[in-house]
């Protein structure tokens, strides 16, 4: 497999964390990926039915066009983003046409930038931060998922919806997740029930709102501007459409 890919011409990519958060001896240390052009290996993936109704599409597309030998579980969500918009670029072109309200938009993938992360917050090297919750004053630690953590939350996600087809636990599932210790107990038995009993809805909100801002990733906002003058900050849409907008899917 790794004889095949490098076949093609392949490019560098810049990884948003720099590989900063990765241990000493992983491939993503150096904060760079070298990944493949696209062929039409990869557009069969695409178009491929069962990847897209089990929603792995994407990332078999990604892991097809790495050519670095990294473990895709141990992969940043940010850093992912970064690979997802190198990959478009490097398949379609970097003009990308979107519809929002029934206009066409036109961006060009070249000028998203990176939110690197700031190189001071970290400690010994470590995927983990702390944070002072604003209501409770309690001490938490938590560290930015990765593409493993995600797949594990997803699965429980989908378990917890077989007991009970009506539950919400999207939040709180995720939390438990992303929280690595409360109070300076790093016990997954504490943090759960914390989560679930404890963990008010304006400290909830306020740790998402800083890591949100500190997390390493690609800034994929746009200012729209209607008719009128009025600007809205919106997200640029990633699918399957994001990498083929003729494909009939």
């Amino acid at each position: 497999m790794k004889e095949t890919k490098q076949q093609f011409p392949a490019e560098e990519v810049t990884l948003p964390s720099q590989g900063l958060l990765y241990p000493e001896d992983s491939p993503l240390r150096n904060g760079i990926l070298e990944m493949k052009y696209m062929t039409a290996r990869e557009e069969d993936i695409l178009t491929n039915v069962n990847l897209i109704e089990n929603g792995t599409v994407i990332d078999k597309l990604l892991e097809s066009l790495i050519i670095t030998p990294i473990d895709f579980n141990d992969l940043l969500t940010g850093d992912k983003d970064a690979v997802l918009i190198a990959a478009r670029i490097l398949g379609y072109g970097a003009d990308y046409t979107f519809n929002y309200n029934g206009e066409e938009l036109n961006v060009d993938l070249t000028t998203i930038k990176d939110k690197q992360l700031d190189e001071s917050l970290i400690v010994d090297g470590k995927n983990e931060f702390s944070f002072t919750l604003p209501t409770s004053k309690k001490e938490v630690t938590f560290k930015f998922l990765t593409h493993g953590d995600e797949q594990k939350i997803t699965k429980e996600l989908k378990g917890l919806k077989k007991l009970n087809k009506n539950s919400s636990n999207d939040l709180t599932t995720r939390m438990k997740y992303i929280i690595t210790s409360i109070d300076n107990d790093f016990e997954i038995k504490t943090i759960r029930e914390f989560v679930d009993n404890e963990f008010l809805a304006r400290d909830a909100r306020e740790l998402r709102k800083y890591i949100s801002k500190i997390q390493p990733s690609v800034d994929l906002s746009y200012d729209y501007e209607d008719q009128r003058g009025n600007v809205t900050t919106i997200d640029i849409p990633v699918g399957i459409q994001f990498f083929w907008p003729d494909a009939s899917i």
